[in-house]
């Protein structure tokens, strides 16, 4: 059994399983703007299925997260090595958690629904770093390691 190759797609694998989360709820959160920022009275049923998502969201982004860093560091350790570039990547990696957990703290947590097109506009803010970042990584992984 070729171990690299299998350790390989569970990480190529996992980082989908991550990047394909993010984009659904981008596609969800643009469904559901013209219900969260109407003032229609209809607000707390979408809402509700709005934090229920999220939660759910949360638990596949986590272990496609956590498996793409644990399977990441292996392949590292046991098949790579650990070169400028591979330190670049986790980096990068680390900063795309931070900025996103920061902005979600400061941004997306005291939003409150109703509410107008701007504020719901930080949710794409949020993409626009996440997807950023995305970018980034990808980029490092692909031409530079």
């Amino acid at each position: 059994m070729n171990w690299h190759n299998l350790l390989l797609f569970v990480h190529v694998t996992s980082f989908a399983a991550w990047f394909g989360t993010v984009f659904a709820s981008l596609f969800l959160l643009k469904t559901l703007e013209p219900r969260l920022t109407a003032n229609d009275g209809n607000t707390d049923e979408y809402t509700s299925f709005l934090h229920t998502y999220i939660r759910l969201e949360t638990k596949v982004a986590d272990i496609g997260f956590k498996t793409a860093v644990a399977t990441g560091l292996l392949l590292a350790f046991l098949f790579h090595g650990w070169s400028f570039w591979v330190f670049v990547k986790a980096g990068l990696v680390a900063l795309q958690v931070a900025l996103t957990i920061g902005y979600i703290v400061k941004a997306i947590q005291p939003l409150s629904y109703p509410c107008d097109a701007e504020e719901y506009g930080r949710w794409y803010r949020l993409f626009t770093i996440s997807f950023t970042m995305f970018v980034l990584v990808l980029g490092v992984s692909f031409f530079l390691l």
